[in-house]
């Protein structure tokens, strides 16, 4: 099994005070990662092990129901995204069924009923991954030499924050893919994968696969970043590979931005230092809308999928 190629951080020194040589070392491996690829992983991250392995298997006892039962969890048509239970349709190059979720007080949310537990760990999820968001993006915030609090400040709602439990069927003889080569629209994602793995991101045209590790948690950075940023930091390029033998399951959470915010180069990494804008500036909102199309009416042209390079200057 090849060896892990993505950086680890140790996010302990940011929960405890004093340990100001364990934050600068994990904002030096961050700003490094995220300037060449968008990929780190974390540990020590407030996300209890106990409550990962609880999700992961009700997640796995979810979607091992019939369809009749999972899709009695299926939302009506005006969520902003298809909230509740899901399955990629059949002519779509993705290939797996969901759950996704929205914040817990959100009214969008059809969470099941069985397994017992599950709507409760979802939403004890959801609420760590927010917390541990919190903190990436003060960090990511510092690593880009900008006010402690301006992300925070810059999106604090969080009403668009959602987060998607997976299920991959084996891969066949003929096809392997999960999800095709792609980079995440929003701020920040953070990835919960089982032992199975399939998680690849591109560094420099080369595919590294992400191995698994217990108590970890992948990480990569979104356009919405790559953006504000100027192109400093980098939206990760990245794929999900189906194994043969077994499913694969995960949990996603994507932190987001409120759908009215305005989204350009920042003025600190353009006009202030002499640099010219790379991106025209957009909608949070129309940019989703753009993607999501794209997901439920696959174009059959590569070239007209919805990405970052649609803005650029």
């Amino acid at each position: 099994m090849p060896t892990p190629a993505i950086p680890t951080v140790n996010l302990s020194p940011f929960f405890t005070a004093g340990d100001d040589s364990g934050r600068k070392k994990a904002k030096d491996i961050i700003a490094e990662a995220c300037a060449d690829y968008g990929f780190f992983q974390i540990v020590n991250h407030g996300v209890p092990l106990e409550l990962m392995n609880q999700a992961m298997d009700l997640s796995k006892t979810f979607f091992s129901y019939s369809d009749e039962v999972k899709h009695k969890s299926s939302s009506g048509p005006d969520a902003p995204l298809p909230a509740g239970y899901n399955k990629q349709p059949d002519h779509s190059p993705d290939k797996s069924e969901y759950l996704l979720m929205f914040p817990p007080e959100s009214p969008f949310n059809i969470l099941p009923d069985n397994p017992p537990e599950f709507r409760k760990t979802l939403e004890e999820m959801f609420t760590y991954f927010v917390k541990t968001g919190q903190i990436l993006e003060d960090i990511i915030s510092e690593c880009l030499d900008l006010p402690l609090n301006f992300l925070k400040e810059y999106n604090n709602d969080r009403s668009w924050d959602f987060m998607v439990t997976l299920r991959y069927k084996p891969a066949t003889e003929t096809e392997n893919n999960g999800i095709t080569e792609h980079e995440d629209g929003n701020l920040i994602t953070m990835v919960l994968q089982e032992d199975v793995g399939g998680l690849e991101v591109c560094k420099n045209g080369e595919w590294i696969p992400v191995i698994p590790s217990k108590g970890t948690l992948v990480v990569n950075i979104g356009d919405v970043i790559q953006v504000l940023s100027n192109k400093k930091f980098k939206s990760a390029t990245h794929r999900v590979v189906r194994p043969k033998e077994r499913s694969r399951h995960s949990y996603v959470f994507f932190y987001s931005l409120q759908g009215d915010k305005w989204v350009e180069p920042l003025p600190q990494f353009s006009q202030e230092i002499g640099a010219k804008p790379k991106y025209k500036g957009f909608y949070y909102k129309d940019y989703q809308a753009l993607r999501l199309r794209n997901k439920t009416h696959p174009p059959s042209n590569p070239e007209d999928i919805a990405r970052l390079t649609m803005y650029e200057i």
